[in-house]
């Protein structure tokens, strides 16, 4: 808020169906961010056209998507986005799970699970 481009952004975000995810990768931030391409869009069509931004992005405030800057910034917003998430208790129980490869994606929860001893299942 407060920010020149706040009402326009706004805007943007409620014109339709918007999906937020949780990525679980040692440099997820900057993996991300890399794919995205740069937030300006002429930039991103120009240096880097197959990115996300280069290849769907229209203007700079409607530049398909978003990620975190930093691990703060993403802790943040993954509190925001998903109240529910206990980020301290995932890097606990869950991604020691994610390290050894036992998990698996559930297209219908659109989720990884954790696959656990005897057939049973955490999401």
């Amino acid at each position: 808020a407060g920010r020149f481009f706040y009402q326009r952004l706004v805007e943007f975000m409620a014109s339709g169906p918007m999906w937020a995810y949780i990525l679980a990768h040692e440099n997820a931030v900057s993996l991300w961010r890399s794919l995205m391409g740069p937030t300006k869009v002429f930039r991103a069509r120009n240096s880097v056209p197959d990115s996300i931004r280069g290849a769907y992005g229209l203007t700079d405030t409607r530049n398909t998507t978003h990620g975190s800057d930093s691990p703060a910034s993403a802790s943040r917003e993954i509190a925001f986005f998903f109240p529910e998430f206990n980020e301290q208790l995932w890097y606990q129980q869950e991604e020691p799970h994610l390290r050894c490869g036992q998990v698996y994606y559930s297209a219908e929860e659109r989720v990884h699970c954790v696959v656990r001893g005897e057939g049973k299942e955490l999401t």
